[in-house]
């Protein structure tokens, strides 16, 4: 297969070629004055030449929107220069080189630091202009790779994230506090080789998914993983806190394979509920293949991912699991204030699935009456992960904007999005100077956030 079949380097997932900085941008309608920060996004972005051989081996490319004081400042995007940009490989002599990394997966703020992320590596912290300042261990403390998916508790600032491998130890957990300081690491007794990409905290628990996608030293593509039919499918359940950590129960649950979490929490009589996308078997094989550029592969990189809630009565010892929504999604989001309590909002990214049902759009879910809202950005136009803004002196669960980057194939294009949150509709459009690659993740970082002066 040549580099222009490859899904993931053709139409909305063609890499940009270059670094540019751009400022003035141009609005349409009015920016909140109250969104004073940078939109960061990430994303796989091989350089010009380069065929990666998965979707996922992508050097990650981070795009910037700044805004302030009801104006759209800059745009910049810059490459994460860690050395897989420059062609390192991961594994060495001495084995992996956990700083070998695409930092292409997500970026976060957390004790005044930008952080790049992939799962397999250490992250690359970024300055506020999106330049590479380096590796980040945690002063030494980091001694695995770290999720791209860390959780920032909103009651007491502390991040909690984990580190997966396909060998012993399989999975180590962290703590760290509000200053970005780890305060806590231990491994997970009982844990496997299952993928582990997204996890969940509530209240008082930490909450652990494997699902049937595990280590695959048969699978050539660079990222060793694939569906097996012997690995059980389950979902651990822990006490937080440093003398919870041995204390692992795991439940079996349906097979399938969940890549990204919605939320999960304690319902009124004590279980867990957790939520997130889905893939079975199938979805999974479509998907997979849409990520290496196989023959037999969905139209989209998403295929067949349904949401699905898990409620796990600890009390009994068991799992009652259903789907509760028939539209292809991903990328959930919601206020983050909610992160690890019930919440009735969710957010996500439509798909069209393997049968053409549904489309590409911005979707609101309504968890206490089961409505569903769309926002369907229009033909060609793919919009990115909906990252929510609460509003300033807001009261409601949903009073707040989503900011999405928009890919649009007929303009050659893209253009931020800033939707109100109650009802998606547009408040403001913010013009961009290209076509942005669709990404993955991203992360609204408020100017308090960075010290120091405003560039």
């Amino acid at each position: 297969m040549t580099p222009e079949q490859k899904p993931y380097l053709t139409g909305h997932y063609a890499p940009v070629a270059d670094e540019i900085t751009a400022t003035g941008l141009t609005v349409e309608g009015t920016l909140p004055a109250e969104l004073n920060g940078r939109l960061l996004r990430n994303g796989h972005n091989p350089k010009p030449g380069v065929t990666p051989t998965h979707w996922f081996k992508g050097s990650g490319m981070v795009h910037g929107v700044r805004l302030r004081e009801g104006r759209a400042e800059w745009y910049r995007n810059r490459w994460v220069h860690t050395p897989a940009l420059d062609g390192a490989p991961y594994m060495t002599e001495r084995g992996p080189d956990l700083s070998a990394s695409t930092a292409g997966t997500h970026i976060i703020e957390h004790g005044g630091r930008l952080l790049a992320l992939c799962e397999a590596n250490l992250p690359f912290e970024l300055d506020r202009d999106l330049g590479t300042v380096g590796a980040f261990d945690f002063d030494g403390k980091l001694r695995t790779a770290m999720t791209a998916h860390p959780k920032e508790d909103p009651v007491t600032g502390e991040l909690h994230f984990f580190g997966s491998s396909p060998f012993p130890p399989f999975l180590t957990y962290h703590v760290a506090d509000a200053k970005g300081q780890i305060v806590h690491s231990a491994e997970i007794p009982g844990a496997t080789a299952s993928l582990k990409h997204d996890f969940a905290i509530t209240r008082r628990h930490v909450v652990f998914v494997e699902g049937n996608v595990t280590f695959d030293p048969n699978e050539h593509s660079g990222i060793p993983y694939g569906w097996s039919d012997t690995q059980p499918s389950r979902i651990g359940v822990m006490p937080r806190g440093a003398d919870g950590t041995g204390r692992v129960r795991w439940f079996a649950i349906e097979p399938g394979n969940m890549l990204h979490v919605s939320n999960a929490y304690e319902d009124n009589q004590g279980r867990i509920v957790l939520e997130g996308p889905t893939v079975d078997r199938e979805g999974f094989r479509l998907s997979w293949n849409w990520w290496v550029g196989a023959p037999g592969r969905g139209s989209e990189p998403n295929t067949r991912s349904y949401t699905r809630r898990w409620v796990v009565d600890l009390a009994a010892g068991s799992v009652d699991e259903q789907i509760i929504d028939d539209l292809a999604v991903e990328f959930p989001t919601l206020n983050e204030q909610y992160l690890g309590s019930e919440n009735r909002y969710q957010y996500a990214i439509s798909f069209p699935d393997e049968k053409g049902f549904g489309g590409y759009g911005v979707v609101k879910y309504d968890r206490a009456t089961g409505a569903r809202r769309i926002n369907q950005v229009g033909d060609a136009r793919l919009p990115g992960e909906a990252v929510f803004v609460p509003a300033a002196g807001g009261t409601a669960e949903d009073d707040g904007y989503l900011l999405t980057v928009v890919s649009d194939l007929k303009q050659d294009a893209s253009q931020l999005l800033v939707l109100n949150a109650s009802d998606l509709d547009t408040v403001a459009t913010v013009h961009l100077p290209r076509r942005v690659t669709a990404g993955i993740h991203g992360s609204w970082v408020p100017d308090s956030e960075l010290d120091g002066p405003a560039a």
